[in-house]
C-alpha cells in the first residue's frame, strides 16, 4: 500500500458547500460534466413561492380544536396556512416537488405544539376521542413519506410538532446514560452533552435537522455507526405516548424478562405512539480524530477490502467505500479536486477503476487513535491501496452534511437527484447493487438522457452491508413526478424480491416502502404489528398509512 503523499494535499481538498453553509448553487464546471454526462440542459426551476400552493382549509371541528387549546393553549393549536403548509411532508425528492407546484401538496389541518410529554400524552388521547389522525413531526426530515399528514378514514389530521420538547432531561455519569426530549435536534443534544463531556455519536446526514425522537422512530444509523453503533444500540429506555395511557420501557443494560419491547417502540415511526422521551447510552468526548481518503481498483477490490475490515474488526469509526461511479462524481462536481491530476497520479500507481475509500478513526487518546490507525492499515495492505492522504478525508468530513443543499441546487438547475439504500449479507451485495442499479437505469434511461447511478457502502458489519444510491438524470418535463416514482418503484421490487436485500436499511418504511414490508417480515409479521397497533391504537388515529 502506498504511503500518504503530502504533495497530494492541493489536489483533493475542498467540497461544494461548507457544513452548515448557506444556500448551494450548481457550479459551472459541474453543469458541464452534467450535460456532457447526461444530457443535462440547465433551467431555472427554483422553489415555487408558497401562495402559489393549493392549501385546503382547515377541516378541524371545532370541538377538537377547543379540547386541543385546552390542553396546549390557544397560540400553540396553529391553523393558518404558513404554519401548515410548512409541515407539508418531509424531504424526498418528490415532497420538495410538490413544494416546486409539480404536484398536489396534503397539507394537516392544524399543527399542534406541547409542551413536555404530559401534554403529548393529553393531546393524543384528545385526537383518540374526536378521531383525529396524528402525525408525530420533529425535524421533517423523512424521505419515504414518515411525515406525510395522510388522514386515512378520518376526517381530519394534526400534525404534532414535538420542537418545544427541547430539553437535556438528566445525565448519568457514572453509568453514561442521558435523557433527552425528542424534539431535540441533534446539534443541540451534541451541545448540550459536550457540557457534561459526553456525545452522543450519531451524524447522519439529515443531522442538522434531525431530532432525537425522529432517530428512534426510525431506528436511524449514522455516518461513525462502525465506532458508535446504529441508533437502535444507542436506546436504553423510551417514554411512549399512546391512547391507551403513557408507556415507558427500558430498567437495566440487559433483561432475560421476555421479548425486548423496547425495540418494539424503537422503529415503529409513530404509528404505536409518540416518543417524548429517549435514555441513550453517551461516551465522553474523543481526544483527537484523523480522517483519510484511500482508492482501491474496482467495486470488488474495495468491497472485499471493507469486508475484510469489518470481519478482522479494523474498520474506523467512519468506513465508506464509494464505487467508481459515485467517485466520479465526487472527482467531477467538487471543485477543489483537480481531476486530471489526480486520475494521472492514480494511473501511474496501477489504478484504472478508481473507488474511493473514505476512513474516520477516533480515539480517547492520541495512543488509541493510532494503534486503531495502524490496525486498519495493516488489513489495507494486503490489498492494492493507495493513500490520497489528509487532505481527501478532510474534504468528505468538511461537506458531509452538504448533501441536501446539493440536492436543492441541483433541483434548482432541472435535475431529478434522489437516493435509497438497502442492505443485504456479503455474499449477495455484488448481486443486489447489479439488480438495483439495472433497474434504476433501465427505467430512468429516457429522452435520450443517460441516468447516473452511484453507489457507496456507509455502514458495514460482520455479516454484510449496506448499500447506498444516488440518482442524477435530467428531470422530464411532462411528467416529473412518475419520472422517479417509476424508477423507485422498480429498484424496490429489484430489491425485495426473493428477499435480495431488505426494503430499508435506516429510512425506514414510511408510505413508501409499505407495500414491499409483507414480502420482508411475512403475513404472519403483518399480523402481528397489526395487532400491536390495535392494541395500543385501538381508533388508529397514530400516524395514518404509516408502516402498515
Amino acid at each position: 500500500m502506498n504511503l500518504p503523499v503530502d504533495h497530494l494535499d492541493h489536489l483533493v481538498r475542498g467540497s461544494w458547500t461548507p457544513s452548515g453553509g448557506g444556500d448551494a448553487e450548481l457550479p459551472e464546471h459541474a453543469a458541464k460534466w452534467l450535460a456532457a454526462r447526461t444530457g443535462f440542459v440547465a433551467r431555472d426551476t427554483p422553489a415555487a413561492p408558497d401562495s402559489a400552493l393549493a392549501v385546503a382549509d382547515s377541516a378541524l371541528p371545532d370541538s377538537a380544536r377547543a379540547a386541543l387549546t385546552a390542553v396546549v393553549g390557544d397560540e400553540h393549536v396553529l391553523l393558518d396556512r404558513e404554519a401548515r403548509l410548512g409541515r407539508t411532508g418531509g424531504l424526498s425528492y418528490l415532497d420538495l416537488l410538490r413544494h416546486r407546484g409539480g404536484g398536489e401538496v396534503t397539507a394537516p389541518d392544524a399543527v399542534v405544539v406541547p409542551a413536555d410529554p404530559a401534554q403529548v400524552q393529553r393531546v393524543i388521547e384528545v385526537c383518540a376521542a374526536h378521531g383525529v389522525g396524528v402525525v408525530p413531526f420533529g425535524g421533517g426530515t423523512s424521505v419515504v413519506g414518515g411525515v406525510q399528514a395522510l388522514r386515512g378514514d378520518k376526517t381530519s389530521v394534526v400534525v404534532l410538532d414535538l420542537m418545544r420538547l427541547d430539553k437535556l432531561v438528566s445525565v448519568d455519569p457514572v453509568s453514561r446514560l442521558a435523557v433527552l426530549q425528542a424534539g431535540v435536534v441533534a446539534p443541540e443534544a451534541e451541545r448540550l452533552l459536550a457540557e457534561h463531556g459526553f456525545t452522543l455519536g450519531h451524524f447522519p446526514q439529515s443531522f442538522e435537522r434531525a431530532t432525537i425522537g425522529g432517530f428512534a422512530a426510525t431506528r436511524s444509523s449514522g455516518q461513525a455507526s462502525a465506532g458508535y453503533g446504529r441508533f437502535e444500540d444507542m436506546v436504553e429506555g423510551v417514554r411512549l405516548a399512546t391512547p391507551r395511557g403513557e408507556w415507558q420501557v427500558g430498567v437495566s443494560p440487559a433483561s432475560a424478562a421476555g421479548p425486548d419491547l423496547k425495540q418494539l417502540i424503537v422503529g415503529s415511526e409513530g404509528a404505536f405512539g409518540v416518543i417524548t422521551e429517549v435514555t441513550v447510552r453517551v461516551r465522553p468526548i474523543p481526544a483527537s480524530d484523523r480522517y483519510e481518503g484511500f482508492v482501491l481498483d474496482g467495486w470488488s477490490a474495495g468491497a472485499d477490502a471493507v469486508r475484510a475490515l469489518a470481519q478482522n474488526g479494523t474498520r474506523g469509526t467512519v468506513t465508506r467505500l464509494s464505487d467508481p461511479t459515485e467517485t466520479e462524481v465526487g472527482f467531477a462536481l467538487k471543485g477543489g479536486w483537480k481531476m486530471n491530476a489526480v486520475r494521472a497520479y492514480l494511473r501511474a500507481r496501477g489504478i484504472t477503476d478508481p473507488c474511493l475509500l473514505i476512513i474516520g478513526w477516533e480515539g480517547r487518546t492520541k495512543a488509541d487513535l493510532t494503534a486503531a490507525r495502524k490496525a486498519t492499515l495493516r488489513t489495507l495492505s494486503k490489498h492494492k491501496t493507495v493513500s490520497l492522504g489528509q487532505a481527501a478525508g478532510a474534504a468528505w468530513r468538511h461537506g458531509r452534511f452538504a448533501g441536501p443543499r446539493q440536492r436543492d441546487a441541483l433541483m434548482d438547475a432541472g435535475v431529478c437527484v434522489e437516493t435509497l439504500e438497502t442492505a443485504t449479507y456479503w455474499s449477495k451485495l455484488d448481486a443486489l447493487r447489479d439488480t438495483v442499479r439495472e433497474a434504476l437505469t433501465t427505467t430512468l434511461t429516457a429522452g435520450g438522457h443517460q441516468p447516473v447511478v452511484a453507489c457507496h457502502i456507509s455502514h458495514t458489519y460482520e455479516t454484510g452491508a449496506s448499500l447506498y444510491f444516488t440518482t442524477l438524470v435530467p428531470r422530464d418535463l411532462t411528467d416529473p413526478v412518475g419520472q422517479w416514482a417509476k424508477a423507485k418503484q422498480a429498484a424496490c421490487e429489484a430489491i425485495s424480491t426473493d428477499s435480495l436485500g431488505t426494503i430499508s436499511h435506516h429510512h425506514a418504511t414510511g408510505v413508501d416502502h409499505a407495500p414491499y414490508l409483507p414480502r420482508e417480515i411475512g403475513a404472519l409479521g403483518v399480523d402481528v404489528l397489526g395487532a400491536v397497533k390495535r392494541e395500543l391504537d385501538p381508533e388508529g388515529v397514530l400516524n395514518p398509512g404509516k408502516l402498515i
